[in-house]
């Protein structure tokens, strides 16, 4: 089999379900990973580059049990059937260590307590399923997909900003099963604001935050649970905090003072926006050990004297222009913020840590960005990455002549 990263530890996972029969496993072949015949003896699971894994020589006896692991069998009655098949003794538990070591086994009724509450809940799981199994895709051990749904449900979120990006991004991270999402922001609806998936068109004149806590009830699959960790005013701590303002000027230039308080709590926390005909996303701020929008401003200074003082014009006074905020490029880089945001919640790496990419219209290119802790800056993230920040190695800006 191909990729067998970390095919040690998940054997031994199963190893330790299986030993003396116990506890119960119900093995099924990842759902989200369609199987083919690659010829009499290969089987493929998964279609793209990123998942699909190769599984051979498989006899026809073998080929024929494969389709048994569809969760409805606890390991027993897998044996008996094996058995029945004429499988010789111990070939069902080698496959199923093939099949764990390549991240193609799930289980049907693992991942404890949470995943039980999760499952019994039939309208929600309804709902949840395309996630379950995309998460049961990119996950390698059995049942980490159902753990990180639960996970999900039993997380805080807050989104600043509730125009044509962070109301869809509020909407989509409540829709995917995330327990807590709380939206601020002032003023009210205007026509502007209004986005598929976000704020709709009757929430026009109603106030930006009570439209958009509705969105968010009406995309969230159930109610969440009550945790016991809960404090008494039914708060959990912040897992994330998602910045997305409506001047887009906000997230491609974030104010380090409006930062600060968020550094302060060490609550990580997620740009995005459009401005312009450009769109946004990152950094993903982790407080003292990624750059920050301090940093951020006085890497721009560095590069550029004149930023400040053009930052300063661009910021003062009223703006009576409707700002410019294309549907398409707002819904895109609110899907792939939300995106961003639950790989973070679900533990995954954080690739936007200290880093944003920028797409612009219309060729829609993107381009990432590397951002880096400054030296100057008082949140102290330079320390962990002292000596990266020189003046030889830092990428340079875009600058325009004219």
């Amino acid at each position: 089999m191909d990729n067998r990263a970390h095919a040690s530890d998940r054997a031994g996972i199963l190893a330790t379900r299986t030993r003396n029969g116990g506890p119960t496993m119900h093995p099924i072949l990842k759902p989200a990973l369609r199987r083919g015949w690659r010829d009499l003896n290969t089987v493929q699971c998964g279609v793209t580059r990123a998942h699909a894994r190769i599984l051979g020589p498989v006899d026809t006896a073998t080929g024929s049990f494969l389709t048994l692991l569809d969760g409805t069998r606890g390991l027993p009655l897998l044996r008996e059937e094996g058995q029945r098949m004429g499988l010789p003794d111990g070939h069902v538990d080698r496959l199923l260590h093939r099949l764990a070591r390549a991240g193609l086994l799930d289980d049907a009724t693992g991942g404890g307590p949470a995943a039980d509450a999760l499952r019994s809940r039939t309208e929600v799981m309804d709902r949840l399923r395309p996630d379950l199994a995309a998460l049961s895709a990119i996950t390698p051990e059995p049942s980490q997909g159902i753990r990180r749904l639960a996970a999900r449900r039993a997380t805080r979120v807050r989104v600043q900003g509730t125009g044509r990006v962070g109301a869809v991004v509020a909407s989509v991270l409540s829709g995917a099963g995330v327990g807590q999402v709380e939206v601020m922001d002032g003023g009210c609806v205007e026509p502007w604001d209004v986005a598929p998936g976000g704020l709709p068109p009757e929430s026009v004149g109603q106030r930006r935050d009570a439209a958009a806590r509705t969105a968010v009830r009406r995309a969230a699959p159930g109610s969440p649970p009550r945790l016991a960790e809960d404090r008494g005013d039914g708060e959990r701590p912040l897992s994330l905090i998602v910045l997305a303002p409506r001047d887009g000027l906000e997230a491609f230039a974030p104010d380090p003072l409006a930062a600060e308080p968020l550094i302060a709590a060490g609550t990580p926390h997620l740009y995005a926006g459009v401005i312009e005909g450009t769109g946004v996303i990152g950094p993903l701020v982790l407080p003292g050990a990624t750059a920050c929008a301090g940093c951020l401003a006085l890497d721009r200074a560095d590069a550029d004297a004149a930023w400040p003082r053009m930052l300063a014009q661009w910021r003062s006074g009223r703006r009576r222009q409707v700002p410019a905020c294309d549907l398409a490029l707002a819904t895109t880089v609110a899907g792939l913020a939300a995106a961003h945001a639950l790989a973070f919640l679900d533990g995954a790496e954080p690739t936007l840590a200290g880093a944003r990419w920028e797409v612009a219209a219309p060729g829609l290119a993107w381009r990432r960005r590397r951002e880096r802790a400054h030296a100057s800056c008082p949140c102290g993230a330079s320390e962990q990455v002292k000596g990266e920040h020189t003046s030889v190695d830092r990428e340079p800006h875009d600058t325009m002549a004219g």
